[in-house]
């Protein structure tokens, strides 16, 4: 198993910057495939962004919207996974999740094993 843990979310500014970090305390981290989820207010969880395990390569992948403004990526040695969030508009607004699972893609379908509890990330107008 592994355990999750959101941080770095908060108050920002449109235009603002923020990045997340999901730490992870248990098994080979390296092993795993991280999604980054996300749950507006009245809104469904939807995908963000996913990063392979680190024996495919590392590979990631992101929802149309947030292309060229976020960016996912690990550190195995810290057993993090970050997002960084440039250029944060107002329809970013919503708890973000992590999700882990063993020798994952980082695909988008919500499926995941493992969730952390959420960072509340706001972007004011």
């Amino acid at each position: 198993q592994v355990q999750l843990v959101e941080s770095g979310g908060g108050l920002v500014q449109a235009g603002g910057s923020l990045r997340l970090s999901c730490a992870a305390a248990g098994q080979t981290f390296s092993r795993y495939g991280i999604g980054w989820f996300r749950q507006g207010p009245g809104k469904e969880r939807e995908f963000v962004a996913g990063i392979s395990w680190s024996g495919s390569g590392s590979n990631t992948n992101y929802k149309d919207s947030v292309k060229g403004r976020f960016t996912i990526s690990r550190d195995n040695a810290k057993n993090t996974v970050y997002l960084q969030m440039n250029s944060l508009k107002p329809e970013d607004t919503a708890v973000y999740y992590c999700a882990a699972e063993r020798f994952g893609t980082g695909r988008p379908a919500p499926n995941y094993p493992y969730w952390g509890q959420g960072t509340q990330v706001t972007v004011s107008s």
